[in-house]
């Protein structure tokens, strides 16, 4: 039985302590891709900063730290193909463990409307990947969803929203795993491939779930186009 399980995240702004207790949470829950929606852009690079730093020891970062990320980081955009974050390759779980520096190559994000990112023409808005045979639009708020996104995909995950919930309008399932701060729980959420099946389901950070899985019964006779 091939299981593909993907991690989802949003709006944390700026609570790094939440995105950390987060992300170990999916981790031991087996995800291996992240998806983090926004709801602070930035958050993402100042936790890997934050956990660069206490691999270090809190100590000073120094030019020879410098070089050896650099080496690093040309070692995986150089030697092997970036991969993509909703396919799961062999070795991902070792690959985190490992060094912290390559835990952003196992993320996608979307900016959220007030950021700098959202308005940088070079960072996309809207992210589309496949989850299995599965067309998947990601966004931060549903509401910059487009004509064409609804034509198109079957699964939209998104943040901006209080709670976790799993809405299906016609075909298409609508997703959003809550709040990791400013909200009553903070929580987050897994996607699940098992075979041909997708689950969906979401918890406090103290582990405790708060959407049962849910089976996404995506219809894959829907024919889609390009308008």
């Amino acid at each position: 039985m091939s299981q593909d399980v993907i991690g989802i995240l949003s709006d944390s702004h700026g609570d790094l302590a939440a995105f950390e207790a987060a992300y170990e949470l999916l981790r031991a829950k087996g995800a291996q891709r992240f998806i983090f929606l926004g709801g602070r852009y930035s958050d993402l690079d100042e936790w890997i900063l934050d956990r660069r730093e206490r691999s270090r020891g809190g100590r000073e970062y120094s030019g020879a730290d410098f070089i050896e990320d650099v080496a690093k980081w040309l070692a995986v955009t150089e030697q092997k193909p970036r991969p993509r974050s909703l396919s799961i390759p062999d070795g991902a779980l070792k690959e985190l463990e490992e060094d912290p520096l390559l835990v952003r190559e196992h993320f996608l994000r979307t900016p959220e409307r007030d950021s700098i990112q959202y308005r940088d023409p070079s960072i996309p808005r809207k992210v589309l990947d496949m989850v299995g045979d599965t067309l998947c639009c990601l966004a931060y708020d549903k509401n910059d969803l487009s004509r064409d996104d609804l034509v198109n995909a079957i699964i939209f995950i998104h943040g901006k929203e209080s709670e976790p919930k799993l809405v299906q309008i016609g075909p298409r399932f609508f997703l959003t795993p809550g709040r990791l701060a400013g909200a009553a729980e903070q929580t987050c959420a897994l996607l699940e491939r098992v075979d041909k099946d997708l689950r969906f389901s979401a918890f406090r950070l103290d582990g405790k779930t708060v959407l049962e899985p849910q089976t996404l019964a995506v219809d894959r006779r829907t024919k889609l186009s390009v308008k």
